[in-house]
């Protein structure tokens, strides 16, 4: 079977998250002072073969433990779909 995983990873809550403090400040300079806080984080689209869903979600699960989140500093979720 064929699966679709769509992630998103994003610096915890009690880390500091410079690039969207840098964010917020550019938009309060445009006149959009109204934002009161900005998170930057990265989202990825995996395309894979598994033979069910659970096999899916182990390897969505060690892509993410393994290489695309630093589970020190970030957190991820994942929506899974078949094709």
């Amino acid at each position: 079977m064929d699966f679709i995983a769509k992630i998103n990873v994003m610096p915890k809550k009690e880390i500091l998250d410079p690039q969207g403090k840098a964010v917020r400040l550019g938009l309060e300079n445009l006149g959009l002072d109204s934002i009161e806080d900005v998170r930057v984080g990265r989202h990825i689209t995996l395309q894979l073969s598994a033979s069910d869903e659970t096999q899916a979600k182990q390897k969505v699960e060690e892509a993410c433990t393994k290489l695309l989140a630093n589970l020190i500093m970030e957190s991820y979720e994942y929506e899974l779909t078949a094709e």
